[in-house]
């Protein structure tokens, strides 16, 4: 079985004392459970953030004042030894929805009074008694369509709130049998490799076969869209998106680990690419963008049957020249 039990259980009781705090009292229970030399990576505006005090007082503070009676959703929760080495170490993933009344505005998007979600996932990387690092990755274009804004041109896919896995076995907070994690992590490794360039001469629904279930579905972030099936996943997005970029990077990981049928990575950034015309709408720019991204995946088999995407768009976005918060901002809201 796996040994990440008392990393677990860690992560367990800060979400449940960081939930439960009052505003006021947030920064004294982020600084109980995070190391003094917290590295804290989010998605723009936020970006990286050094130590508790800048991440309890610029995030969660004013975020629980926006979303009143918050609670967290969590619909997947796992743990695992980063196959990385540096920085290696076990590191705790949850990943759901951050659920609340939408009573004050955030970042400049009116508040609605109404039920709100922020996809999240987050990967923290645990040693000792403190969490030293965190990726915390948010779908902000996803609360901006909850609020009647249009951040982005039509997307090619749905836009949904999402579901957690269709086996609702995704909360893993007993260990897990440590063949299942391996069997995970090489279906991932193994998509990686033959997906990860754009370059193994396939046809796309071919390609796409080796890695993936026919009945896939791919939950991607607001302004790209969800889908489902290879052949609708391939219409509606990687064909597309392979089409709007050019000079794609190779791909680099921070942390990529895996526990019983699931796993995941994330990246700062990932890649780099392109844009050579079409994506999103947008036309070509020549500049290179970074892609900040979050995958997790449900295994079946030895086959990937479900992934959760976050992709910073924001940050894409403005390095190409366009700052949608900004641009939301003057848009007239009801």
């Amino acid at each position: 079985m796996s040994d990440t039990q008392k990393e677990k259980s860690l992560v367990r009781a800060f979400y449940a004392a960081l939930d439960g705090a009052e505003v006021a009292d947030i920064p004294a229970v982020v600084a109980q459970y995070c190391d003094s030399t917290l590295i804290w990576r989010g998605f723009h505006p936020f970006n990286e953030m050094a130590g508790p005090e800048a991440v309890a007082t610029q995030f969660w503070q004013p975020l629980r004042q926006s979303l009143t009676r918050m609670q967290r959703r969590m619909d997947i929760f796992m743990a695992g030894q980063n196959m990385y080495a540096d920085p290696g170490g076990v590191w705790v993933v949850s990943m759901g929805h951050l659920m609340g009344l939408f009573d004050a505005d955030w970042l400049g998007i009116r508040a609605t009074r109404k039920m709100a979600f922020l996809r999240y996932c987050a990967f923290h990387r645990v040693e000792g008694d403190m969490i030293k690092e965190t990726a915390m990755y948010f779908d902000i274009p996803h609360l901006m369509m909850q609020a009647g804004l249009q951040p982005f041109p039509p997307q090619t896919a749905a836009h949904l709130v999402q579901p957690g896995p269709m086996t609702h076995d995704g909360l893993m907070f007993d260990a897990q049998p440590l063949e299942e994690g391996e069997k995970t992590l090489a279906a991932i490794n193994a998509m990686v490799s033959d997906l990860g360039q754009w370059n193994l001469g396939l046809p796309l629904e071919e390609e796409l076969a080796r890695s993936w279930h026919d009945d896939m579905i791919w939950w991607g972030p607001a302004g790209i869209g969800s889908t489902y099936t290879i052949e609708r996943y391939a219409k509606q997005h990687s064909g597309p998106f392979r089409a709007g970029f050019k000079d794609r990077s190779a791909t680099g990981h921070i942390c990529r680990l895996a526990e019983g049928h699931y796993g995941g990575f994330f990246g700062w950034p990932n890649f780099t690419a392109i844009p050579c015309g079409g994506f999103m709408g947008m036309p070509a720019t020549d500049k290179p963008g970074e892609f900040r991204v979050i995958d997790i995946y449900r295994r079946e088999g030895d086959k990937l049957a479900e992934n959760w995407i976050f992709i910073d768009l924001l940050h894409f976005w403005k390095q190409q020249g366009v700052d949608i918060l900004a641009r939301m901002q003057e848009v007239p809201q009801t």
